[in-house]
């Protein structure tokens, strides 16, 4: 049976060694990649100082600056670019599909390096804060034109063992042939449990809501503070090159 996968947010006081780290990230070039071109660079964050100056970017999360090794995963079309400048190529790629196919290739290394750590035995925490803050992720690491953070994990040797977060049941992601109608029916079928937990039952209560649903769209993740970093999220876009929005 597949062990169930959980995010570690306490690291023990031990190195992550970088022939281990190399290694993981050689093997993790295998995955699929557009136009087997690899879109992507990732930096590697070690040092004390440069994890406190990454932690704002990461709403202070502890585990930013506790953890041995932060792993910032880029979007990345500059390398590509000044290769094909060099040799007499005419590249265009300040643009949104070029964006997007960088950010899949991106996202796909990142969780090809993640099963690969987790099978070694390390353990981490992916960081959806990446795209919330990015301009200070851009100032601190100088990425260059071209190069856009989309995904952060931190990474090191488990001093936890948190039990599994729940999830949907597949009826609630499987679609057979075409997208099925999503109706007050399948709402509670594929909600129900989730809704029934203890823990999310007490979450609820403590934040004086409804329903589970209201703490999401209320509290958590606010129309108007979803606007606000998705200004932020162009602006960084824009800023790096990758055209109008």
């Amino acid at each position: 049976m597949t062990r169930l996968r959980t995010s570690i947010r306490q690291y023990a006081d031990r190195p992550v060694d970088d022939l281990l780290l190399n290694d993981l990230l050689a093997q993790a070039e295998r995955t699929q990649t557009m136009g087997n071109l690899q879109l992507y660079s990732v930096v590697v964050t070690r040092s004390a100082e440069m994890k406190r100056q990454l932690a704002p970017a990461h709403f202070n999360q502890p585990m930013v600056t506790q953890a041995p090794v932060v792993l910032t995963f880029c979007a990345d079309y500059h390398r590509t670019t000044q290769w094909a400048l060099q040799r007499k190529g005419h590249p265009g790629y300040g643009n949104v599909l070029s964006f997007m196919n960088a950010a899949t290739d991106a996202l796909l290394f990142c969780q090809r390096f993640c099963d690969l750590a987790e099978a070694a035995g390390l353990g981490l925490c992916f960081l959806g804060t990446t795209v919330y803050q990015p301009l200070h992720i851009i100032q601190t690491l100088q990425l260059p034109q071209l190069v856009m953070p989309v995904a952060t994990i931190t990474l090191g040797w488990p001093a936890e063992s948190p039990a599994p977060t729940d999830r949907l049941p597949l009826s609630a992601i499987r679609h057979d042939e075409h997208y099925q109608p999503v109706t007050p029916e399948t709402i509670d079928r594929d909600y129900a449990a989730k809704e029934a937990l203890p823990e999310n039952l007490e979450f609820v209560r403590i934040n004086g809501t409804e329903t589970l649903a209201q703490i999401f769209t209320d509290i958590r993740y606010k129309a108007a503070d979803c606007e606000a970093m998705s200004a932020t999220l162009l602006q960084a876009l824009q800023q790096q090159g990758f055209g109008s929005w």
